[in-house]
């Protein structure tokens, strides 16, 4: 099936009002529309794509991309979420069960069972797995990018901004001009970032993970034009692979200059 025709017919809790509605309400007239299909919202994935998401919301908007997010986990988790992000919570939906994704045919994630063990304590052991890149290509790649630098993507902490990431000191965004430089992304800066996900969501484990067995799903990006035909798809194949191009996971976006320049 058509991924927008499931959108379509799909419904999920809204958080910014509990209601339960069509995740496409209020998207008529929208000349591209962004759906981001998410993982646990306490995934490193879904906290670190929201965080582009900020950092990129002027360029977004001025190319008139209405956005709409579902990720998994309940209202209260959804609320944390957007606290945390700043993500809109009238744009993110909710879907417990992470039913959509499994409409979508998105990849679940290393699946074994381990006799004894409850779903959400085989979902622990397969999350762990997946972090060690056991069917999750790019995993371990992409989690020493984030120490080593890349000069293929842009500086992330500017240099007046302070970062607080448990447990390592308040650290200046100029601190990681020792790493190398500036302009490009330093070493041990995405590190960092991921460190203060970490933090914040250890630190409020119940109320992003109310349900530990979907902890492995991972989700999908999918870009349609006003009249719902698929410009650009991405499907996630492991932990840490929300993106194409991981450098700079909005460049997908560029894919599709000339329809939205139109």
């Amino acid at each position: 099936m058509n991924p927008y025709t499931i959108f379509q017919e799909t419904q999920c809790q809204r958080a910014s009002d509990r209601a339960t509605i069509p995740i496409l309400s209020n998207c008529a007239g929208a000349d591209r529309l962004l759906i981001l299909v998410w993982s646990q919202l306490g995934d490193f994935d879904s906290l670190e794509y929201a965080w582009w998401l900020q950092r990129e919301a002027e360029t977004l908007q001025s190319l008139g991309i209405t956005i709409r997010a579902v990720g998994i986990g309940d209202r209260d988790s959804g609320l944390k979420f957007c606290d945390y992000t700043g993500f809109p919570s009238e744009w993110l939906f909710v879907d417990p069960t992470a039913e959509l994704h499994q409409k979508l045919e998105l990849y679940p994630g290393l699946s074994l069972k381990f006799p004894g063990l409850s779903p959400g304590q085989n979902a622990w052991i397969n999350l762990m797995l997946m972090c060690a890149g056991i069917a999750s290509p790019g995993t371990l790649a992409e989690v020493f990018r984030g120490y080593r630098g890349d000069r293929q993507a842009p500086q992330l902490i500017d240099d007046r901004e302070t970062i607080k990431a448990t447990p390592l000191p308040a650290l200046k965004g100029s601190f990681f001009n020792l790493a190398g430089g500036t302009g490009f992304q330093r070493p041990f800066e995405l590190a960092t970032l991921r460190l203060r996900n970490m933090s914040e969501v250890l630190g409020n484990w119940k109320t992003y993970v109310p349900d530990a067995a979907y902890m492995t799903q991972r989700g999908g990006t999918f870009l349609f034009d006003g009249g719902g035909n698929l410009l650009y798809e991405h499907r996630d194949r492991g932990i840490l692979g929300f993106a194409e191009n991981m450098s700079r996971p909005l460049s997908f976006l560029s894919l599709d200059s000339i329809s939205i320049n139109n």
